[in-house]
């Protein structure tokens, strides 16, 4: 393995509800240089989105100094809003294109600020479908949910 690679920090993120809107969980993978750590949490009246959301606030809070981060996530809502979306959010102060307030403002906000000292590589990986790691942040996820 080569040394660029040797500094990656790689987060793997999930959240859910059962029913949505209802109690939800979340969960995070994080891998560097081999060692791993399991991160995961819960919300008695939450939804989807919120749960996706925390999980990469979360994660990203973790981490105690800069770092080269490729952060993994099966929610094409979190990844479009923090690589797409968000800079029209905050020309527009946090209003949408419908000229609405921005949902889960208070999220974004937060990832926004976590994410600062980083640079992040947002990939999206298709939930359901085989993925180790994603399956595993899944059931971090349920687990959240399930020990409120």
């Amino acid at each position: 393995m080569s040394d660029e690679l040797d500094n990656i920090v790689d987060i793997w993120t999930d959240g859910g509800c059962k029913p949505n809107p209802g109690p939800g969980g979340w969960g995070v993978l994080l891998s560097y240089r081999g060692r791993e750590r399991e991160m995961k949490g819960g919300d008695p009246e939450t939804t989807n989105n919120r749960m996706e959301l925390t999980a990469a606030a979360e994660a990203l809070e973790t981490l105690t100094r800069p770092c080269r981060v490729r952060l993994h996530t099966d929610s094409e809502y979190l990844k479009n809003g923090i690589t797409r979306w968000h800079t029209g959010w905050v020309r527009r102060k946090w209003r949408n294109a419908a000229g609405d307030p921005v949902a889960n403002m208070d999220l974004w906000q937060r990832i926004l600020e976590a994410a600062k000292p980083h640079e992040i590589e947002w990939l999206w990986v298709k939930g359901h479908s085989g993925d180790e790691h994603n399956d595993r942040v899944d059931r971090l996820a349920t687990e959240g949910r399930e020990e409120l």
